[in-house]
């Protein structure tokens, strides 16, 4: 006998609909998956027998053969265990042939028929509302499903709950889908900018960046408080829309790291890899090409720490990522293209023993060590770095102060005030911040008047800047004007960009 069950597949962090088909033929017992199916899928007819047997139903004793179609497409995870065993009790006649065609099935068996959470669940809500279907999945999974509006989602516990369920002896409730309210209310930490002492200025650059969403890379010696500013940074960062929320939950669903019972990520993700990171973990890799940090941390900050002890390989691979908001793996098997809209932030020492320039403590490197260590941070990649600031030592009046200054609540809201005007100025776009206009926005949004355009032009003489360079100016430039509430950009707005260029003038 022949039956079909509906199921998906992910490719990328989106999926598709597979069909399931089971045949049952005479012959010597077998179990045969086609249809590319990877390691987890082929193992699953031992889950599969072993749950259909001690949730007390007949496993056949002829030969079984499924077919995963489209078939020429790679199939993972463990997701077809639950389609697979419905097909098998469907062709013996334990549920209706009929019942499972609205249905899309997916989930992860026990031995004892018990559904587990499966990883891509998401995804596979936003494929079952595509196709016109309803749901079935593991309970656990059911609150991650149910942000997707529009259908019915069944959790359910046990094989036995389907197949009485697809009969029609049990009923079961959808789940109500709930609207994200955990959106709302901003998100607490532990850090507050008010905890940092002195270094006014750099406050004020990440101030600028948390705005515009531009990339900063800060410059200092060690215990000057670069770590301590990148990880404050995330408590001034606007709380995200929807939308956001659902690109970069569906990567850690499919990653498998989305909390017990949580459905989306509630917060923008702060990444910080460590410097003996693989060019895979940075930007994803595989046989079958998985997200790496940088898609991690979509739609959040991506901070690097000891910048110049990255390997070089690693770094060049964060060009296309920060120029496109996006990275492609290409490998025999597929190509898969994943988000990387991020915010880099990156600290570094100026020179290896990391005291060239300080005033109070000798450098011991020769400059062909300083040059050497600078030169593991490429020029392109330097130009992908909106802002550019020197992080001097804090003195001791400054760190024996009663008070550290404007505070991470005052911040955010200012922020907040900033990227609702980016709002409105990109509300027909799929732009959300300043940093991510293209050319063509920069030229209508980012016009100086001419004192500012003269100024610029001397700016680029002088230093030698690059055409990136000079537009990455003007989207500073825009965002400060942004922050102060002026619609023009003035001579002062362009004066401040060009100071956060300091890797393109002297170093030191």
């Amino acid at each position: 006998m022949l039956a079909r069950v509906k199921s998906g597949a992910l490719l990328g962090v989106d999926a598709y609909i597979v069909e399931v088909e089971v045949d049952l033929a005479p012959g010597l017992p077998g179990f045969t998956t086609v249809g590319l199916p990877e390691a987890a899928v082929k193992e699953s007819r031992d889950r599969v027998r072993a749950a259909v047997k001690n949730s007390g139903y007949r496993f056949p004793g002829n030969r079984v053969t499924i077919n995963l179609a489209p078939a020429d497409i790679r199939k993972e995870g463990t997701g077809f265990d639950l389609p697979a065993a419905v097909g098998i009790l469907a062709a013996q006649g334990f549920v209706p042939p009929e019942a499972p065609e609205n249905y899309l099935l997916y989930g992860e068996l026990s031995l004892d028929g018990r559904l587990k959470p499966t990883r891509g669940v998401l995804s596979m809500a936003l494929a079952t509302r595509a196709a016109n279907l309803s749901l079935i999945i593991p309970k656990d999974n059911a609150k991650e499903a149910g942000v997707v509006q529009g259908i019915n989602i069944y959790g359910v516990e046990h094989l036995s709950q389907v197949v009485e369920f697809l009969n029609g002896r049990e009923v079961l409730a959808p789940l109500v889908s709930e609207p994200p309210e955990f959106l709302a209310p901003p998100p607490s930490y532990e850090e507050d900018f008010r905890e940092v002492r002195g270094q006014e200025p750099v406050k004020r650059a990440l101030l600028i960046a948390a705005a515009g969403s531009h990339n900063v890379l800060m410059v200092g010696p060690p215990g000057a408080g670069k770590t301590m500013v990148a990880r404050s940074l995330r408590t001034i960062l606007p709380p995200w829309n929807f939308e956001e929320a659902l690109e970069t939950s569906k990567i850690y669903s499919i990653m498998g790291r989305l909390r017990p019972g949580e459905a989306l990520v509630s917060r923008r993700p702060f990444r910080s890899p460590h410097h003996t990171i693989s060019d895979a973990g940075l930007i994803g890799g595989g046989t079958i090409p998985r997200p790496g940090e940088v898609s991690l941390a979509h739609h959040g900050v991506l901070f690097l720490d000891e910048l110049p002890e990255f390997r070089r390989s690693t770094l060049e691979v964060l060009r296309q990522p920060l120029e496109e908001g996006k990275v492609t793996i290409s490998r025999a098997a597929t190509s898969l293209t994943y988000p990387a809209r991020i915010m880099l932030v990156a600290a570094m020492n100026p020179c290896p023993c990391g005291y060239y320039g300080d005033p109070k403590r000798a450098c011991t490197c020769t400059p062909n060590q300083i040059n050497s260590y600078r030169s593991r941070i490429s020029g392109p990649l330097l130009d992908r770095i909106d802002i550019q600031i020197q992080v001097p030592a804090v003195p001791f009046r400054d760190l024996a102060a009663p008070e550290g200054g404007e505070g991470s609540a005052e911040m955010r809201a200012r922020v907040v005030a900033a990227r609702e005007v980016q709002g409105r100025r990109f509300h027909k776009t799929r732009i959300h911040a300043n940093a991510h206009m293209p050319a063509r926005l920069i030229k209508q949004h980012c016009a100086p008047g001419p004192e500012a355009q003269r100024l610029l032009e001397v700016a680029m003489e002088r230093l030698g800047l690059s055409a990136r360079a000079y537009h990455r100016i003007l989207k500073i430039a825009r965002t400060i004007a942004d922050l102060e509430g002026e619609g023009a950009i003035g001579p002062a707005q362009v004066a401040e960009a060009i100071q956060y260029r300091t890797m393109d003038r002297k170093f030191g």
